[in-house]
């Protein structure tokens, strides 16, 4: 076992080391719901409210009183016995207590230093006046408590209201000694034993009283309780009887019956290495505890890194596939089809694309002269089939990518839970995807014309729309068919190298803006991922601290 106080060096080492296991515990967000993440979430809550409650400014400020919280189940009597061995009524039992109230912290007023700074719970609100308020704590200096201890009076740790539970849990757990309060009717019960189990794993400085016990059920009870105690194991820990009777008009027990336990408390604060005792079994075990609880936590965030990989890959892997199906389906000529196909036939019989050609185009013009019957708008008409083509194109493929990796996220426990717990329906595509692809296609359309008309002069309208023909149809036939005279139209007029420049330039800015337009699709998947703040250091940094406070303990022991 350590022996504390540790030599300077080693304290100033092992304080170094705690706040950096803070600080990874602070990080080691567990958002994800993976199947057993439950105890490693407790464990972490539990670690970060003991290292700011108690550990650190224990460890740092090792003489300072000692501090005693009585815990304990509903109707056990904990207040009415705070406020016998006080002497005066500092904090409310039974049915005045509201449904929710501040601690009472009852000490010396020569140690009002300690704890009218926040040393010690220091997200609790300091407050003279009782309150309803569970994030308070109300301060109370009475000369009935010797310089050195001061005693706090918790919630129920079986109460109805979720948040004095947790204050309850919190403040036994910034506990040097746990004055623990139950009767003879629910000394059995489980919730109490649970918090009992705890202590005994963490050593802690244990006191039991068995409150309201009939006479003749003393020897009986308390020897069954004994028994328990020994086999849980807290063999050691002091058991105090409080037998049943009447209290006072001020709702005080008579002196006699809490005389034992105010003189076992008193011997303790005035002899400093009894106390010194108390608090050192305490915070050794509670140090002690903190490397296994700490890799509990590790192994959390290890799952939930890995985890979270996993639904971002599905989602990349159903994006990916829609992104290739897009490219693929942009340029194998099948958009070249239906309306689009129509108004290309209609847009070359004009013979609008063959007026103003160079002479080496006149073969060509010869050929496709005579079939000139369309009209001036043809090659409005066909860009605009061209932009519905591929904008439908891109929404049906978003759409599949988005049930797809909604289906994959909710084969998953945790992604399931995700999806539930976000307003947005993120199984079909945005809503405002359709117009976003509709003014991205014509932003394309219309950097084809610049660029044809670089290249084109006056007749770069009609040349845009032959490329945009050839560079659909890329993949398809280019000797025949539709692709086909639109690459010899082109040719005609640039040439074939020229040609085949400005295509590729004008396909892979294509690709480039569906590429855009899918990862913002995607990203709505990987935002919902990157806001649970889960970190891949973290794991790491867990057990170097772990290890590290193992190192330190192991290095100071006695030899």
């Amino acid at each position: 076992m350590t022996s504390l106080p540790l030599p300077g060096p080693a304290t100033a080492q092992l304080v170094t080391t705690l706040v950096r296991l803070r600080e990874a515990l602070e990080g080691a967000r567990l958002p994800l719901a993976i199947p057993d993440s439950e105890p490693a979430r407790k464990a972490r809550a539990e670690m970060l409210d003991q290292l700011e409650d108690y550990i650190l400014p224990r460890l740092i400020q090792i003489d300072a009183p000692l501090l005693t919280v009585v815990g304990g189940s509903t109707g056990a009597g904990k207040s009415t016995l705070v406020n016998s061995l006080i002497g005066q009524r500092v904090t409310e039992p039974g049915v005045l207590r509201p449904t929710t109230r501040a601690a009472v912290l009852v000490y010396n007023p020569a140690d009002a230093e300690w704890f009218s700074n926040p040393r010690i719970l220091p997200d609790l609100r300091r407050t003279a006046d009782a309150s309803i308020d569970p994030g308070a704590l109300q301060l109370v200096a009475s000369t009935a408590i010797p310089p050195g201890l001061a005693v706090l009076d918790a919630p129920d740790i079986d109460s109805v209201e979720e948040q004095n539970r947790t204050l309850a849990t919190q403040l036994l757990g910034a506990a040097d000694l746990w004055l623990f309060v139950t009767s003879a009717a629910r000394y059995a019960d489980q919730i109490p034993w649970e918090y009992l189990r705890q202590a005994a794993e963490r050593s802690a400085a244990v006191a039991i009283v068995l409150d309201r016990t009939p006479p003749d059920a003393v020897d009986e009870v308390s020897t069954h309780l004994a028994r328990m105690l020994s086999a849980r194991g807290l063999r050691d820990s002091p058991l105090f009887i409080v037998p049943e009777g009447d209290v006072d008009a001020a709702g005080l027990l008579p002196s006699s019956t809490v005389r034992e336990i105010r003189a076992w408390l008193s011997s303790l604060a005035a002899d400093t290495s009894a106390r010194q005792g108390v608090i050192r079994q305490t915070l050794e075990g509670a140090i002690r505890t903190l490397p296994t609880r700490s890799f509990t936590v590790a192994d959390a965030s290890h799952d939930q890194v890995e985890t979270q990989a996993r639904l971002r890959r599905e989602a990349e892997i159903a994006y990916e596939a829609a992104l290739n199906e897009i490219d693929h389906a942009s340029a194998d000529g099948s958009l070249l089809r239906g309306e689009v196909l129509t108004h290309w036939q209609e847009f070359v019989g004009s013979g609008e694309i063959l007026n103003g050609l160079e002479s080496r185009a006149s073969r060509l013009r010869d050929r496709v002269s005579n079939a000139v019957k369309g009209a001036p708008q043809q090659a409005s008409l066909l860009i605009d089939a061209v932009e519905s083509g591929l904008q439908a194109l891109i929404v049906e493929h978003a759409e599949t990518a988005a049930a797809r990796t909604d289906a994959a996220w909710r084969s998953l426990d945790a992604g399931a839970a995700l999806l539930d717990s976000i307003p947005e329906d993120l199984s079909r595509a945005s809503r405002d995807l359709r117009l976003r692809a509709e003014q991205t296609v014509r932003e394309w359309q219309q950097r084809v014309t610049e660029l044809i008309g670089a290249e084109g002069g006056h007749q770069r309208e009609g040349l845009s729309v032959a490329m945009m023909v050839v560079v659909l149809g890329h993949a398809g036939s280019t000797t025949d068919g539709v692709a086909a005279l639109g690459a010899k139209i082109l040719e005609a007029a640039f040439g074939e190298t020229a040609t085949r420049r400005l295509a590729a330039e004008i396909r892979g800015d294509l690709n480039q803006r569906m590429l855009l337009l899918v990862d913002s699709e995607q990203r709505r998947y990987g935002d919902r991922l990157d806001a649970l703040g889960v970190s891949a250091h973290v794991e790491e940094e867990l057990r170097s601290a772990a290890r590290q406070i193992d190192d330190i303990r192991f290095a100071v022991q006695p030899r």
